[in-house]
């Protein structure tokens, strides 16, 4: 009977999605936005795409990291399919539980590659899988790992990438280094918004604390909607001109919200964010993301084991 219980058949990794040619940047965007962001606000996001001529990094990073979590499990006494799902883009979610519907799978552990929990970040995830299940006719059961926010294996690996851009200060400088935690900003309407700021928070000071760093900070990036409603702040660019001017000379920049690089973390820190700095003088570092870091795919491989404990 226990042993029933623990069973399942495979694992599906849930992302977000981007776009990969150009032809797909407003394709994606709409489905993105579904008609919530004004027109010109989406037209000059698109063109932060074309810079990269609309090649976002996410599939190929996610169906990596899958690919290290599939062997992860085979090597633990665990040998089941990984499959990928996007939410914004192909594959979509509902065309991968679709083909695990046709290849017979009944029970699933869902990873949802979100670090924080939000009602868009975490909630409208789950209500996707749901409803693409109810469109296969059920069947399907879906348990999910917890969220990777105090996972020590994605804290180790994000302080891995840390340490690996305070060894390119300068020795005399390294100690007054000031650390700037990035995640996606999030507005104050959505429901979750304590618990997401607190997530993040949770992460930045836990890192911080593994590196016993002094000088670090939380903000956020990457804000859209009406610039008349409240979102978190304070934003990665007014970090940056407040430090300046306090003369800090180096920043790590740290995108803690993000298990793999996205035209957000590409063109919002190492553009834009990167010109903020230049001209507060300050050198900033960027750190780079998780991605397959094999103590967060090892972090990955326990969730997922554990999801079917509970």
């Amino acid at each position: 009977m226990d042993e029933d219980k623990n069973r399942f058949d495979t694992a599906l990794v849930i992302a977000f999605g981007g776009p990969e040619k150009r032809e797909d940047i407003r394709p994606f965007l709409a489905q993105v936005t579904k008609g919530r962001v004004p027109a010109e606000r989406l037209e000059a996001v698109a063109r932060h795409y074309e810079i990269f001529e609309g090649k976002s990094p996410v599939k190929e990073v996610t169906c990596g990291q899958a690919e290290a979590l599939q062997t992860t499990l085979r090597n633990r006494g665990t040998p089941v399919a990984v499959y990928v799902g996007m939410r914004n883009w192909h594959p979509f979610l509902k065309d991968t539980v679709f083909q695990m519907k046709r290849d017979g799978v009944k029970r699933a552990v869902a990873v949802i590659m979100s670090v924080y929990q939000s009602r868009s970040s975490w909630d409208q995830y789950k209500e996707e899988v749901a409803h693409a299940v109810d469109q296969v006719g059920g069947g399907l059961r879906m348990t999910y790992t917890v969220p990777l926010f105090d996972q020590p294996g994605f804290l180790e690996a994000v302080s891995t990438r840390v340490r690996q851009c305070l060894e390119e200060i300068p020795l005399p400088y390294r100690p007054s280094a000031h650390i700037l935690f990035t995640a996606h900003s999030l507005p104050f309407s959505d429901p979750q918004v304590e618990v997401y700021e607190k997530q993040v928070n949770h992460s930045a000071a836990s890192v911080a604390t593994i590196l016993k760093h002094p000088h670090w900070q939380a903000v956020y990036q990457s804000r859209s909607g009406r610039p008349r409603d409240p979102w978190l702040e304070p934003d990665v660019n007014a970090a940056l001109k407040d430090l300046g001017a306090h003369g800090v000379k180096h920043v790590i920049a740290v995108p803690i919200g993000f298990v793999c690089d996205n035209i957000e973390v590409l063109y919002d820190l190492d553009i834009e964010a990167m010109d903020t700095a230049k001209k507060a003088g300050i050198t900033l570092h960027r750190a780079g993301t998780v991605g397959d870091h094999p103590v967060f795919i090892e972090a990955l491989a326990r969730s997922v084991l554990n999801a079917v404990k509970d």
